[in-house]
């Protein structure tokens, strides 16, 4: 018995410590395997499984996306309509594609909405729904929606005009299934200006008009109407105000809330291009007072929405529930817009983000992070309470669907750096510099990057001064060609398009002094398609 119970001893003896080190490999110091509740397949021969192919954004199925156009929510829909060109996967003359969702995550794609015709292409504009008909192209019972668009008559600017961007309007009798051109367009003519474009329109509770907003070439200009048709110029915006790196494009204007208060300000959107803080792209607000005829501000600094190099030309919804102010961009730069790397289709939206305000040491501050509804795409693969990272070490997380997930967790408002890598040695490499106060994105080496000589040129750095408190949040958002990075609940993001050779595996975080990363989680993020 005694023999016995020594062989027994041994044995266990000898599975503890096998134990020991198989739980060793799964979580040592430095290397933590996550598995993966499923393995993500690419298949090139599939729709929405080709290479690069977001898989919780929107992309068209195929051919040329840009600018988000007419979004307007209306009896449970969410309609996103956007400049489109049918026949390639390069810019060609602009239509607007059409899709709709019931949650801001699903699309069901449509037919195309708005086609070319003998006054041109079909450039930016937005939509509304005429409740009261006072366009008179409906009834109170079925009331119209209305599109305004720029009208952009090719030939024109080739023959050396100036006057070639009009205002025209179409309408839908069925919810947006199928449009009429109005016969009197265009409903705003064009002096000469060159850049004469992208109108926002939307109804004005308080002087019970419609509003639009446009951009004439450095500035803004506002009208009202009583009827969607007959336009009044009241003011213009923006000359010597703001950034004036290039033309501006695609204005909005909406009022919000600032938390924690009873105040109110509007927020007036500009897009620039080029002129964006890491080059090419951007957009940027102002924060102000309209009396629904002129807009006026007292800021003096720029700001920008996304301080990334990949949102441009967002706008927001008009009618959204609960008067939630939801923003979706372009997930690009016309610095290599039409040189990505994909086949079938090229572009994809940002994640959509609810809009809201803020004010930081006296100054107003626009926040966007993505809407709630994504919470509901989460599958949770990895949590840990506090990871502790030593000074001048490295933990790394290994993970297969590091490409398709959402990361979270705070830490000291301390240097932090993050870098996601793959077998074939791409890394893309996010920094905190706490000591500087400068956040970089270094996607040099992130990938394929030399399809366009600006892609992978430089190292993105922002300054990021709102950045007080002692610790910092951070929700990053990776899809299989993107990442979205918000932190503090988004009083900074940043946005940028990536296309690794292999997917990400592994997440390296790395600091100079000891840091604790508290409420770390990695989620996979369903796919939508």
């Amino acid at each position: 018995m005694k023999f016995a119970s020594k062989i027994l001893f041994i044995f266990l003896s000898l599975a503890i410590v096998l134990s020991f080190f198989s739980c060793k490999k799964e979580e040592s110091n430095d290397v933590i395997t996550i598995h993966s509740s499923e393995k993500i397949e690419i298949d090139s021969s599939k729709i929405y499984k080709e290479p690069f192919r977001p898989q919780f954004h929107f992309s068209p199925e195929k051919n040329w996306m840009n600018d988000p156009n007419g979004m307007v929510y209306y009896k449970g829909v969410y309609h996103l309509f956007y400049q489109y060109y049918p026949e390639d996967i390069v810019w060609g003359p602009m239509h607007w594609g059409h899709a709709t969702s019931t949650d801001l995550i699903h699309w069901q794609q449509k037919n195309i909405a708005l086609f070319p015709d003998k006054l041109g292409m079909i450039f930016s504009g937005s939509a509304v729904v005429d409740l009261k008909n006072t366009s008179g192209l409906g009834t109170l019972a079925n009331p119209p929606m209305i599109a305004i668009f720029t009208y952009h008559d090719m030939e024109g600017e080739k023959s050396g005009k100036t006057n070639f961007q009009t205002q025209g309007l179409a309408y839908s009798l069925d919810e947006g299934n199928t449009w009429l051109k109005y016969e009197g367009n265009p409903i705003i003519g064009n002096v000469g200006i060159k850049d004469f474009r992208d109108p926002k329109v939307f109804w004005n509770s308080v002087t019970n008009l419609w509003n639009l907003v446009l951009v004439a070439g450095d500035h803004a200009q506002f009208y009202t109407s009583k009827n969607l048709i007959n336009w009044t110029f009241e003011s213009e915006f923006g000359k010597g105000i703001g950034a004036h790196g290039g033309v501006w494009e695609c204005p909005d204007i909406f009022k919000l809330k600032v938390a924690n208060s009873n105040e109110e300000k509007w927020v007036l959107l500009i897009s620039i291009n080029p002129g964006a803080p890491n080059g090419g792209s951007g957009t940027q607000y102002f924060i102000g007072d309209f009396d629904g005829k002129s807009f006026k501000t007292k800021q003096k600094e720029i700001k920008w929405v996304d301080y990334g190099a990949d949102n441009y030309a967002g706008v927001t919804y008009n009618d959204a529930p609960k008067n939630k102010r939801i923003f979706i961009g372009w997930m690009s730069n016309w610095h290599y817009a039409r040189n990505t790397p994909t086949k079938n289709w090229r572009s994809a939206m940002t994640v959509p983000r609810e809009l809201s305000l803020e004010k930081l040491r006296g100054d107003y501050v626009l926040k966007n992070a993505a809407v709630e509804q994504l919470k509901k795409q989460v599958i949770s693969e990895f949590s840990k309470d506090v990871l502790v990272i030593p000074a001048n070490q490295t933990i790394t997380l290994i993970y297969d669907n590091l490409n398709q997930s959402e990361i979270k967790f705070k830490a000291k408002s301390k240097n932090l750096k993050l870098i996601f890598s793959n077998t074939v040695k791409d890394s893309l490499v996010i920094d905190y510099n706490a000591t500087k106060n400068i956040f970089s994105i270094d996607r040099r080496h992130s990938g394929f990057v030399n399809f366009e000589e600006n892609f992978g040129k430089e190292v993105h750095k922002t300054s990021i001064p709102n950045i007080i408190s002692k610790t910092v949040e951070y929700r990053i958002l990776l899809d299989w060609s993107s990442i979205e990075i918000f932190l503090n609940g988004g009083i900074y993001s940043f946005t940028e398009q990536i296309f690794p050779k292999k997917p990400y595996t592994n997440l390296s975080i790395q600091s100079n002094e000891e840091q604790e990363i508290k409420n770390i989680t990695i989620n996979k993020i369903k796919g939508i398609w």
